[in-house]
């Protein structure tokens, strides 16, 4: 992953923002006398799906596959925790929108975390080595 600060900006805001789009469209989309668990896969499916179609607008941005394995945990993460809160009670557009985000935040954490755990702490490349 890119630990250039236009990079790193850029995964963090498509994660949060991307987690809020889908955890907001998933309570659109989920009624609440659902059975939980039946919510929980469809509502995890559904927000992959909407993960690939944020993807191309974040990725063209921010790198391809930098951008798409996080947003993807993000959609099935932030679809299944927003899809199973909406069958349990109510639960507002604002609420899902920031359950969504805060799910994003958690995924593109975890992923980095992770990242840094299986390749090490890498040494900032130098200026020079950047341009060729």
């Amino acid at each position: 992953m890119d630990q250039r600060l236009f990079f790193v900006l850029g995964d963090l805001f498509s994660n949060v923002a991307g987690g809020a789009i889908i955890g907001w469209l998933v309570w659109l989309l989920t009624p609440q006398d659902w059975n939980m668990w039946l919510v929980m896969l469809l509502a995890m499916a559904l927000g992959m799906v909407l993960a690939t179609l944020l993807w191309l607008p974040f990725g063209a941005c921010f790198g391809a596959m930098e951008v798409m394995v996080p947003l993807m945990l993000t959609g099935m993460v932030a679809g299944m925790v927003v899809g199973m809160r909406a069958t349990m009670g109510a639960v507002g557009g604002g609420q899902a929108l920031v359950e969504g985000a805060v799910c994003g935040l958690a995924c593109i954490v975890a992923v980095w975390i992770t990242n840094n755990s299986l390749r090490g702490v890498q040494p900032p490349a130098r200026e020079d080595s950047r341009n060729g």
